[in-house]
């Protein structure tokens, strides 16, 4: 193979989803950015074939013993693919990971801290492991590491005003007269006629606390030996320790009420032993530097001076380093890393890459701008360069006109979605795409225009001193009846105005996020929204049979493949092979079930069809509504029958927005609903909010985007930074008083 050619991946004829037979040259040890609208084909070049492929390869290169705990990738559908590497990808995919996995163990940050400790920390307690929460030896006692524990909610257990006999004891055993109600009056050690509130702090200790002993007493003239413990002793031991939900529900119900999750009481919630939270650098604990945001943090590790821990403060400063670059120094090492938001996620991901020292490898990232304020994109394009200048290969699926600018080469998919897309419509420099006259490059042209005649609210939602997270006592009035845009870099708070606290407060609002909806391949748009229901009645109708039978999920399903359209043959060790149904075709149905037509279309068909055609078919009212709305959210390329495990997060988001379109006199509240679509689509998408309002909703967008921020009513704009900078409401208006305000960031922008 001559020099030049393997200076590119090169992909000979792919076929993956809707692509068809695309060849492509792209540039190794470039940015190589891929653009184009939703559903046009990008991921299924970037992800279904180059990432998949290139993570098959490095599967084969362990043993076939090796290769049965590696997740299988199948080979993607292409003639063929060449001069990979080996490729890291970079998605949005949320970090789960529960209570014990945070900020700190995800990068690998809190292992370094720990070591620190271990060396340097006064007074010294030994190994590595006694400063982890996750390990036996270091984890607070009392909560497992955990930081929280159930405990009794003390203002509902017991009304001090009033004495035992008055019925102080509010915990469901200890009724006036019951048995554990009069075992602690017969033991004499308490006055049942006073009141709580005048017990000493001794007394107390004992009713509530005593610890288990046993108390000789007198039952109908025998003397007998009972086990007596103090109360809320007695009832963390019955219903906390022992897990509640192993009692009958009649009991979960009664106790409920008064278990609640607090800070734990020995370790504060900092979930370490007490050896661990003693032993200090220059004053801070582990716990309490873990609990500061990484700007902070990094101020302190510059101070640390002992000359045993210079290779560790350093490494600890480097990964710090890169969190402050990406702009991420408003998280702390403690932060739960389930809150963490897609973007936020996706950016903790690239922190752990960008310390590696590995080049000539593939980065793949999926829109790292979602989530990302416009003055921050230039931080996540400097790290794009830096990667690249090492010596790696950038590819990049983005929407972001900012990020686009950085590219060394584009390849712009389409021309539209799904089967009007599937090809390379423009392949060159960025200069090249304004002229090129795609979609993509006609809307990289367009300027912005700030709305002139902003409607004026019907009323007001007001948020009264709102102070959680890093929210500081904000109050702020949310107009009715209009189109409100919530703005502000990441970190602000503005997730937490609305997402927390706004929708604490009604609950009945309708959300529409990108969490994903339905990942089994049993589901689809036509199940989703309904529409299923009605096709399968008529169906039934018109051919006078049992509606079960249009069910691939039910009577109806192939025998062959359980209505699954296709089989799976395990060959043990190597790769599943997945091949269509031979009975059934892949059309999932028995054989007489297709024989049923409505108008002439057989159950198959039907879901076969994309929305725009299935809107020509069918006349059915409630149907062609559902129909029309997914068409309006510029889903009309999808087929009926498409699994939805198969749909982008944007596409997730317009199919919930589809289904949720026909209600009246709603609050509706959007989660950057940008995200995944491209410029051309962010037109149809303010249609749709306009036609919300103007039908009589109340929309409330947390967005980034500069064109939906110049279409709102009234903005509310949250900093004026992240974290500890944040958290205050710096702006309210509209968009031409927006540029005019000086302290707003976004307004900056939007000028």
């Amino acid at each position: 193979m001559s020099e030049s050619n393997q200076a590119y991946i090169i992909i000979s004829a792919a076929r993956e989803n809707n692509l068809k037979n695309v060849s492509l040259r792209i540039p190794k040890k470039k940015i190589t950015i891929f653009t184009g609208v939703s559903g046009s084909g990008k991921s299924s070049i970037v992800f279904d074939t180059i990432a998949a492929e290139s993570q098959r390869l490095l599967n084969e290169n362990f043993s076939m013993f090796v290769r049965n705990f590696l997740p299988r990738f199948p080979q993607p559908d292409a003639d063929s693919i060449e001069n990979l590497s080996m490729a890291v990808i970079v998605d949005q995919k949320r970090l789960g990971g529960g209570s014990h996995s945070t900020m700190g163990t995800i990068t690998d940050i809190s292992p370094i801290l720990r070591l620190l400790f271990s060396r340097v920390g006064h007074p010294s307690i030994g190994p590595v492991n006694m400063f982890s929460f996750n390990d036996p030896q270091g984890m607070c006692p009392e909560c497992n590491g955990l930081g929280r524990r159930l405990g009794v909610d003390m203002n509902k257990a017991f009304d001090k005003s009033k004495s035992l006999n008055e019925g102080a004891i509010l915990l469901p055993d200890y009724k006036v007269n019951s048995w554990d109600l009069n075992l602690i009056v017969q033991t004499g050690f308490f006055d049942p006629d006073k009141k709580l509130i005048n017990y000493t702090e001794d007394e107390l200790e004992q009713l509530l606390y005593g610890k288990a002993r046993k108390v000789e007493m007198n039952f109908a003239g025998k003397a007998m030996n009972i086990t007596m413990e103090g109360i809320i002793e007695k009832f963390t031991n019955k219903y906390i320790k022992q897990d509640v939900k192993t009692k009958s529900e009649r009991t979960q119900q009664a106790v409920a009420p008064f278990i609640t999750e607090g800070s734990c009481s020995s370790c504060r919630g900092a979930r370490l032993s007490q050896a661990a939270l003693g032993c200090r650098i220059n004053g801070y604990n582990i716990a309490e530097l873990s609990a500061l945001e990484v700007g902070q943090l990094i101020r302190i590790v510059r101070e640390i001076d002992d000359p045993v821990a210079a290779p560790v403060a350093k490494a600890l400063r480097d990964r710090l380093q890169h969190l402050v670059d990406i702009g991420l120094d408003y998280l702390t090492l403690d932060r739960e890393t389930d809150t963490l938001s897609g973007g936020e996620s996706q950016r903790v991901k690239m922190v752990k890459h960008l310390s590696g020292s590995l080049v000539d490898v593939t980065y793949i990232f999926d829109e790292p701008s979602v989530g990302l304020h416009p003055r921050d994109v230039h931080r996540l394009n400097e790290l794009l360069q830096k990667l690249r200048d090492k010596g790696n290969t950038v590819i990049v699926v983005e929407h972001d006109p900012d990020v686009i600018k950085v590219a060394d080469h584009i390849v712009d998919v389409g021309p539209h979605a799904g089967n009007r897309g599937g090809t390379i419509v423009y392949e060159g420099s960025y200069e090249g795409l304004l002229e090129s006259g795609t979609l993509t490059g006609t809307h990289m042209k367009r300027p912005l225009q700030l709305k002139d005649d902003c409607r004026k609210p019907s009323g007001s939602l007001t948020i009264k001193e709102a102070s959680l997270h890093n929210l500081r006592n904000v109050s702020v009035d949310i107009p009715t009846g209009v189109l409100t845009v919530v703005t502000g870099v990441a970190g602000s708070g503005k997730s937490t105005l609305i997402n927390d606290v706004f929708l604490g407060q009604h609950p009945d609002a309708i959300v529409i996020d990108q969490s994903a909806i339905g990942v089994s391949t049993r589901s689809n748009p036509a199940t989703y929204t309904g529409i299923m229901d009605d096709v399968r009645k008529a169906f039934a109708t018109a051919n006078k049979v049992n509606q079960g039978l249009f069910s691939f999920n039910s009577k109806g399903a192939c025998e062959n493949c359980q209505g699954l359209g296709v089989v799976y043959t395990d060959l043990a060790y190597l790769d599943n092979v997945k091949l269509p149904c031979e009975v059934c075709g892949g059309k999932r149905f028995k054989e007489e079930v297709l024989a049923y037509k409505l108008n002439g279309k057989s159950i198959a068909e039907v879901l076969s069809m994309t929305v725009d055609q299935a809107l020509e078919f069918f006349q059915m009212k409630e149907v062609v509504r559902k129909l029309q709305a997914m068409s309006d959210v510029g889903l009309n390329y999808i087929t009926l029958g498409q699994p939805l495990s198969t749909l982008s997060g944007g596409e997730c988001q317009r199919i919930k927005l589809a289904s949720e379109l026909h209600k009246k006199g709603s609050i509706y509240v959007m989660d950057e609903p940008t995200t995944g679509l491209h410029m051309s689509d962010i037109g149809h998408l303010l249609e749709i909010m306009n036609r919300l309002v103007d039908a009589g909703n109340t929309v409330i967008v947390i967005e980034h985007n500069l064109e939906v921020i110049s279409h709102a009513d009234w903005i509310i704009d949250m900093g004026p930074d992240g974290g500890s900078k944040g958290g205050q409401v710096v702006f309210e208006g509209t968009p031409k008083q927006m540029i005019q305000a000086e302290q707003s960031i976004t307004g900056r922008y939007l000028k």
